[in-house]
């Protein structure tokens, strides 16, 4: 949960210009995002709410933002069903997800 001075929800931009406003908490759940968001890490992610992420195009960075919402929904669930993923983005979310830690 995101404190006092901390905003509810962060923008999160891909390459391509397209911008995602998703609730902190389900954001966060990328090490990536997390530290970028740290308020101690100084970095400008943390003063504006906006992080710019150049090596995601907005195709997947729109299904990296529905895996952050699908998992937050269903982070307290047992037999949770596997979400739909299009068989040519595999690779590019398994690169995602490395770079994003998740």
């Amino acid at each position: 949960m995101a404190s006092q001075n901390e905003p509810e929800y962060v923008t999160l931009v891909s390459s391509d210009g397209f911008e995602f406003i998703v609730p902190r908490s389900a954001a966060c759940i990328s090490g990536t995002i997390r530290r970028m968001l740290d308020p101690t890490s100084k970095f400008s992610e943390a003063l504006t709410g906006r992080c710019v992420l150049e090596t995601l195009n907005g195709v997947v960075l729109e299904k990296v933002c529905e895996y952050f919402l699908y998992n937050e929904k269903h982070k307290d669930q047992a037999n949770v069903p596997d979400m739909e993923i299009p068989a040519e983005l595999c690779l590019e979310l398994l690169m995602a997800a490395d770079y994003l830690d998740t």
